[in-house]
């Protein structure tokens, strides 16, 4: 291992143990003992190709032990609501503080967190209208949109000249919720053609709800119910009949002679169906509750989400809704404007948390925009603005690729928040693959040699010049720049949009050409997203590749997902004589202890289920007898264990020698997951992991538009040019492809780039230019042109 003498930058001596996070015998996942010194109070970054250990060791050794140990300081009650945490595979931690995780997770899909209610603008703003807003309506609950207004009366007891009496009081309380759509700004409506067909009758067949065959229980209880001819075409019922079917209340029926409980068919749809979590329903039922149930705005409070009084209260003429409905720059003028002493320190605390927005690039976004909307890094970055007005100092602070989904203008702005809350007396480690955010750091980590079980040791530690000269792939890569190229395809046909106008787009016009590799560059919040996805995506014969979670379960894996288990079991199967069935851990080949899962889950009711390796089949997921069948001198549990790469190398020849298999493990190989294990759970892939996957996935398939969202996100810099040259394999073999992306050596490979702007929010939705990469670098007359030229060197 290369070791730099300054690896103790700003005079913190090894040798001083309270000014360390010492760590010895990490072995979580491919980390091989890893022992390692980092500085406190200073920003350590950890880098190295994708699989090498980063994350293991940063987040699932250090950030996960410290959590542990938090939560072993509260009393046993409490810990019964906390998840358990088991101890991380080390043998000394010491020197830990609080860790706080600033990851890329999304804030989930609850409908009612937006971005005011994640952090304290929303609270700030409704004490600032409760103060000032006319007609004065009360508390600040009364501002919220999550919370309803009720009143009623209960009785009290309360002491009276020493005797205890009871006595009868009325309350009321006044939220801000729109009664209508109880504070979602959406109504659901019912498509009543996904529901049923018009020109069939019931025992036609007529409704199209899965699992409501008139063969089986369902078609006795509606033939019993008297209220409607089962033979009568559903567009000539009357209108009781239809609302009978479709609304009457839970009713008492005979039905061949037995008491049931009739109910229409949209209330037993709304318990049965749209109380459950979408991902969570089997593909054919969440197909068809996405074309059969409708949201629409809600016709009472316009969205708004709230009630009449909060609406109409206001200060100056802005109501609350209209201050969220702001773009996040423009509410913090407005917040200045605002002038009254009674709340200046509110004021100032909120326009402090708005300006943080706007400096960290978020500027762009309103208050009342949906948490469960904004990307892995608009996400982190709003988890970001949380701490920055902390005033707790000697946290560890923990950033995942905090530089993802940023325009390289933006990142010189996260580089100075990162160094901020170093500056405050806190330790700072960041996982991260791009040189300019690895430039501001105090000490680097990197972690190799290579990926996976080849990966999992610490290769270098010491400051960024001994990086350069380590010799590491990271320190050989770090200075990697592309060329502008000398030749450009031309386009063979366009991709016309007109018109465009979703989100902040200002009626864009825009010939995508076809044939060819198309860059789409901007700030983020230019506008990139809502041209591609709003006008090109969902059109026929364009395949978009996303970074959205995979639909599946924990038991699906690479193997499953991108069809690859297929031939190996044929394999299996035909080798031994046997039944492919059995190379199945979802089927006869399970586990009977822990049905194929490998782990056994155990649900403990109010506190939080926990896992446990299946001591039966110690985690293999088969059947000891499946597992004396080999192939190739491997059985099923020892292939799904290999690495992408390694199974590429054993499906190539020999006794084991699978072209079909081969091909798909190639294809894997080709888009950056040589590293991943066949069998690892696709719920513990990153965002651009899931994409590269899924890309993976659609390799072979003929013609097409391509559409890729930021390819580059948790790749090393060594595997960009691989990217790139796969890149050019798809354009080679006739597809055309459109990517968005930040990173300037996509750009500079381009054959054409769209860039929006100038700026975000209301400042961009425009095409600033459209041309060669060689052109934009010439005019320079953009913020991206003139990165871009920075980059290349002119």
């Amino acid at each position: 291992m290369h070791t730099s003498s300054t690896a103790s930058s700003h005079g913190v001596h090894p040798a001083d143990r309270h000014e360390m996070i010492r760590v010895r015998g990490a072995r979580v996942n491919n980390l091989k003992n890893v022992s390692i010194e980092i500085p406190k109070r200073r920003l350590t970054v950890f880098t190295g190709v994708s699989g090498s250990g980063k994350s293991s060791l940063v987040f699932g050794t250090i950030a996960a032990e410290s959590q542990r140990m938090i939560n072993e300081t509260y009393s046993a009650f409490v810990q019964g609501f906390m998840p358990t945490l088991a101890r991380p595979d080390v043998d000394v931690l010491e020197g830990l503080t609080t860790a706080i995780l600033v990851d890329q997770e999304r804030m989930g899909a609850n409908p009612r967190s937006t971005v005011g209610t994640v952090t304290d603008a929303n609270a700030m703003l409704r004490i600032v209208f409760s103060r000032l807003a006319q007609p004065h309506i009360g508390s600040p609950q009364a501002y919220s949109f999550n919370v309803a207004s009720i009143s009623g009366a209960g009785a009290v007891t309360i002491e009276r000249a020493g005797e205890k009496v009871k006595e009868r009081r009325s309350f009321s309380i006044t939220g801000g919720m729109c009664p209508r759509c109880e504070g979602m700004g959406k109504v659901n409506d019912f498509n009543l053609d996904a529901i049923f067909d018009a020109g069939k009758s019931l025992s036609e067949g007529a409704l199209l709800v899965p699992g409501y065959s008139m063969d089986g229980w369902y078609g006795r209880i509606f033939a019993g119910s008297g209220f409607f001819d089962m033979d009568k075409k559903l567009g000539k019922f009357t209108k009781k009949e239809l609302h009978d079917l479709l609304h009457k209340e839970a009713t008492k029926i005979k039905a061949e002679g037995i008491n049931v409980t009739y109910e229409g068919l949209i209330p037993k749809m709304q318990k049965s169906m749209l109380s459950k979590d979408v991902d969570a329903m089997q593909p054919h039922v969440r197909a068809f509750v996405e074309r059969a149930v409708v949201f629409t705005t809600c016709p009472e409070c316009a969205g708004t989400r709230l009630a009449e009084h909060a609406r109409n209260s206001t200060i100056d003429g802005v109501s609350i809704a209209d201050a969220c409905a702001l773009q996040i720059s423009d509410l913090a003028i407005w917040v200045r404007s605002v002038k009254d002493p009674s709340v200046a320190p509110l004021l100032k605390a909120l326009g402090e948390t708005l300006d943080s927005f706007v400096e960290i690039g978020l500027g762009y976004l309103s208050l009342d925009r949906p948490a469960g909307t904004l990307s892995g890094g608009e996400a982190q970055r709003t988890k970001m603005i949380r701490h920055l007005g902390s005033s707790l100092t000697d946290i560890t602070y923990v950033f995942d690729e905090p530089t993802i989904g940023l325009h390289p203008h933006d990142i010189a702005r996260m580089n100075k928040l990162l160094l901020q809350l170093r500056d405050k007396g806190n330790t700072v480690l960041v996982v991260e693959h791009k040189p300019e955010a690895i430039a501001i750091a105090d000490h680097v980590v990197d972690l190799g040699p290579l990926a996976g079980s080849s990966g999992g040791e610490v290769v270098y530690e010491g400051d960024l010049a001994g990086l350069r000269a380590s010799g590491t792939i990271t320190g050989r890569h770090l200075d990697d720049k592309v060329g502008l190229k000398a030749s450009f395809r031309n386009a063979g046909g366009v991709l016309e949009v007109r018109g465009a106008s979703e989100n902040n787009l200002k009626d864009v016009d825009v010939d995508i050409p076809l044939g060819v590799l198309t860059v789409i560059t901007g700030v983020a919040g230019s506008g990139k997203s809502s041209l591609i996805h709003g006008s090109v995506s969902g059109r026929e014969g364009v395949v978009t590749v996303d970074q959205g979670a995979i639909r599946g379960s924990r038991r699906s894996n690479p193997a499953t997902y991108t069809g690859l288990l297929e031939p190996i079991r044929k394999a299996f199967a035909k080798v031994n004589g046997v039944k492919p069935a059995l190379f199945s851990a979802n089927s006869e080949g399970a586990c009977p202890t822990c049905n194929g899962a490998g782990v056994i889950y155990t649900d403990l009711g109010m506190m939080a289920g926990v896992s446990t390796m299946c001591e039966e089949c110690e985690g293999r997921r088969f059947q000891a007898a499946v597992l004396e069948f080999h192939l190739g001198g491997k059985n099923i549990s020892e292939v799904l264990s290999m690495s992408v790469d390694r199974a590429a190398e054993f499906f190539a020849d020999g006794d084991a020698k699978l072209p079909a298999a081969h091909k798909i493990l190639v294809r894997l190989s080709d888009v950056g997951l040589g590293y991943l294990t066949l069998g690892q759970p696709l719920t513990t892939l990153s965002g651009g992991e899931r994409q590269r996957i899924k890309l993976a996935t659609h390799l072979g398939e003929k013609g097409g538009i391509y559409v890729l969202d930021e390819p580059t996100t948790g790749l090393h810099l060594a595997d960009v040019q691989k990217l790139l040259g796969l890149l050019d394999r798809l354009v080679d073999s006739g597809k055309s492809v459109i990517v968005i992306e930040h990173h300037q050596a996509v750009m500079a490979h381009a054959d054409w780039i769209i860039d929006i702007g100038p700026g975000a929010g209301h400042d961009g939705g425009s095409i600033v230019f459209q041309g060669t990469p060689a052109e934009l670098v010439a005019s320079r007359q953009t913020l991206t042109g003139q990165h871009l030229a920075a980059y290349v060197g002119e």
